[in-house]
């Protein structure tokens, strides 16, 4: 036996190198095979088991919607400051409003509100006028707790109004006619305390005063206003045995500092300068420089998959990656920037008294409350802060208090008006424009 392992291994020497490394290698090989016992699986025996119990926080967080909080509300602390014009001027308690322009139907109008279909469908099913919506009427409307439409109001005009209440069947139409006198009225006064207070002193409504402010918000800060600075106003107004019924806001010209400000009311219910520009300045459709895929859109019905209760989305998710510059969609005064909660590092600008945009879970912020930015200004950089499970920006834009969707809103654009629309409204110009003297 030892002759042939030596003689085995006299011929392995004799190999040339190449050959000696090959016959290594399968040998090694051959041995590996001959050892290796692969695990046969028996399904007779008992299988191990692991369990592992989750938190239900722990579930929604595996879910594609746990991107943004589902079932928590937005924190006090998250909220916006509210100032003397918020708390004084203020609309009813739960009524929205809107002024119909280019282009809107029933539908385009409240379902940027995220207001049911189905609901929309009823309404129009009680009134077929209602597909007719003209440019500058007003339609207002409350909701129930649970996010649908309790009642709509349709200014037709300055004679008639209907109302649509909601009913076990649908929708029921009343309708109500107004028979009194318009008269104008020129209304003047020097800021003292402050502008609400004075106005009102001057004769002005809270509803007035409120359209006043809103008429002028994009041109200047009321705020700013001090003792000293004048203003007149020219209200139209529907007297009805010795009362006014309601009023519409024709001009207003108000002194800051010695510079004036003109806003009129046009024919299409908007309000424009002395030469016809439109006074809102344009947003930016989109908060980054270039669009982003949505990860979770807008739905202030969305049901929390874990508890069943409804978990309003207010705002739109964008995936992108962290560090991505957010931008401000439009002019205005930022009033949050901080961290808060499950929002994380987040943001939140003031464009006038009617628009507010806030941006969440950023992992930078480049403002301070207080300061005032352009359209287009980076606020922040995206992150994945706060309440979140990946890298993405939430999005909201509010309307006199209320979400909107981002992606189909109705947002303020420059405009000016041309052709007969700019003569006739020049004509009222130089009409009104006397009868807002100071003197």
């Amino acid at each position: 036996m030892q002759q042939i392992a030596r003689s085995v291994a006299l011929a392995f020497n004799n190999l040339p190198r190449p050959h000696r490394v090959m016959l290594g290698s399968l040998t090694v090989l051959t041995l590996a095979v001959a050892v290796w016992r692969p695990y046969v699986y028996h399904p007779e025996s008992a299988p191990i088991v692991k369990v592992i119990e989750l938190e239900k926080s722990e579930v929604r967080s595996l879910l594609p919607e746990a991107s943004e909080p589902i079932d928590q509300a937005p924190q006090e602390d998250e909220a916006i400051p509210q100032d003397e014009l918020d708390d004084k001027i203020g609309n009813e308690s739960g009524v929205h409003e809107y002024v119909v322009s280019t282009g809107d139907t029933l539908s385009s109008v409240l379902n940027q509100y995220g207001i049911d279909m189905g609901d929309i469908t009823q309404l129009a099913a009680s009134d077929k006028e209602l597909r007719n919506l003209k440019i500058g009427q007003q339609l207002s409307w409350t909701l129930t707790d649970d996010g649908d439409l309790q009642r709509l109001t349709w200014e037709m005009s300055r004679r008639e109004t209907r109302t649509y209440d909601r009913t076990a069947n649908g929708f029921k139409m009343s309708s109500e006619l107004q028979q009194g006198d318009w008269v104008n009225s020129s209304l003047k006064g020097t800021v003292g305390s402050g502008f609400i207070a004075s106005a009102k002193e001057a004769g002005l409504t809270s509803a007035e005063v409120s359209s006043v402010v809103k008429a002028m918000q994009l041109q200047m800060d009321f705020r700013k206003m001090k003792k000293g600075d004048k203003f007149a106003v020219l209200m139209s107004r529907e007297m009805l045995d010795g009362k006014a019924e309601q009023s519409q806001l024709l001009g207003v010209r108000l002194s800051l500092d010695g510079k004036d400000y003109y806003a009129f009311r046009a024919e299409d219910g908007k309000f424009y300068d002395r030469s016809g520009t439109g006074l809102a300045k344009g947003f930016l459709r989109f908060p980054t420089s270039r669009q982003f895929r949505v990860s979770s859109n807008f739905n202030p019905r969305r049901l929390n998959p874990v508890t069943g209760r409804v978990a309003p989305h207010r705002g739109v998710d964008f995936a992108m990656p962290q560090g991505t510059p957010v931008l401000a969609v439009g002019d205005g005064e930022v009033v949050v920037a901080k961290r808060s909660g499950a929002a994380g590092y987040y943001v939140a600008i003031r464009h006038g008294r009617t628009y507010t945009t806030r941006y969440m879970h950023l992992r930078k912020l480049l403002v301070k409350p207080g300061q005032k930015v352009k359209r287009g200004d980076r606020v922040a950089l995206s992150g994945n802060t706060g309440r979140s499970t990946g890298p993405h920006l939430h999005y909201e834009v509010w309307i006199n208090q209320q979400a909107v969707n981002p992606l189909t809103a109705k947002l303020p654009r420059t405009e000016g008006l041309s052709g007969k629309d700019r003569t006739d409204y020049l004509a009222q110009v130089k009409e009104v424009m006397p009868q807002l003297r100071f003197d």
